[in-house]
């Protein structure tokens, strides 16, 4: 009988299988997906939203004498995040001293950033289910089912994105299963775009170091200060505050991470009419498996499926 944790993340069950991916090729890109069809209303929704804040959902496993119930193994933890873009496309900066790579990939694929040495990562491993369990022995990894909540009171609509977290560490371009399990799990769900550029100049490693440098030198600093919810006289010598400008900087890149969410459902709300408000569902079907809507009402379009729901 599998445990109820695992089957809490059934969620990740049908990911791409395990391989080992460094740079993308021409021949996966050849068969990328087209957009979804809720990228475009959300872009543009997300635009009111500034900053483009949002609430994460994880799932906390907690031993058995603290769960309201034997049979839940988790409890829900949330917090607020920044929007940093869809992976593959960092927003342009003319601050960020990175190197970064050539514009030629984009995704549907939410991206966030975040402090290895805060709960939102170990609860990503934790939850992982299946064959995500293999992508725990590094920095890299995870599959935890998460949600992303974002309410844009400009236009009065709220996104609800539910899915599965990726986390990027300095291994992403290495070869242990971590790695190797996000770059097989990432890389089918990114597409070519007109950018210029050569494929082999694109890698996952550069994509993570062009995100450090999009963030502000004291922001940088910050992946140097003490652990986050450590005691105020556990300090470790170090302080909060500072300004780091060395994108290289061995403290700081140990505990930088970036997050990336692929979504499985997307759950969209206007409220912009208050005497009709509407909703529709998004939810992913994948590559192939689009022949028949599966929902009363639903319509297919490219690899999901849209249904407008009751609100």
């Amino acid at each position: 009988m599998s445990s109820p944790l695992r089957r809490l993340s059934t969620i990740s069950s049908h990911l791409p299988s395990h391989s080992s991916i460094t740079h993308l090729t021409t021949r996966t890109m050849s068969s990328s997906p087209p957009p979804a069809p809720w990228r475009e209303p959300f872009t543009t929704h997300l635009t009111s939203l500034q900053p483009p804040i949002f609430t994460l959902a994880t799932l906390h496993p907690v031993p058995s004498h603290l769960s309201p119930s034997p049979s839940i193994p988790v409890l829900p933890r949330a917090r607020t995040c920044v929007f940093r873009g869809f992976f593959g496309s960092l927003p342009p900066n003319s601050r960020n001293p990175a190197p970064l790579n050539p514009p030629i990939y984009t995704s549907d694929l939410l991206a966030l950033t975040t402090d290895a040495r805060m709960s939102k990562t170990s609860e990503i491993f934790d939850t992982a289910g299946g064959d995500s369990q293999t992508a725990s022995g590094g920095p890299s990894g995870g599959g935890g089912p998460v949600e992303a909540v974002f309410w844009v009171d400009k236009t009065k609509t709220q996104w609800r994105v539910r899915g599965t977290a990726w986390v990027l560490g300095p291994d992403v371009d290495g070869e242990s299963d971590g790695a190797r399990k996000v770059r097989s799990v990432l890389q089918p769900k990114m597409r070519k775009t007109d950018g210029e550029g050569k494929e082999q100049d694109w890698s996952f490693g550069r994509e993570v170091t062009a995100h450090f440098g999009n963030l502000s030198p004291v922001m940088r600093g910050s992946f140097r200060g003490p652990e986050p919810g450590a005691p105020m006289d556990y300090h470790q010598e170090r302080k909060l505050g500072e300004t780091l400008e060395d994108l290289g900087d061995g403290v700081a890149r140990k505990n930088f991470r970036v997050v990336v969410i692929v979504p499985e459902e997307v759950d969209m709300v206007d409220l912009s009419e208050e005497t009709r408000p509407r909703r529709w569902l998004y939810t992913y079907r994948g590559a192939g498996k689009g022949e028949g809507a599966k929902l009363a009402g639903g319509k297919v379009e490219g690899e999901w499926e849209v249904v407008e729901l009751w609100p």
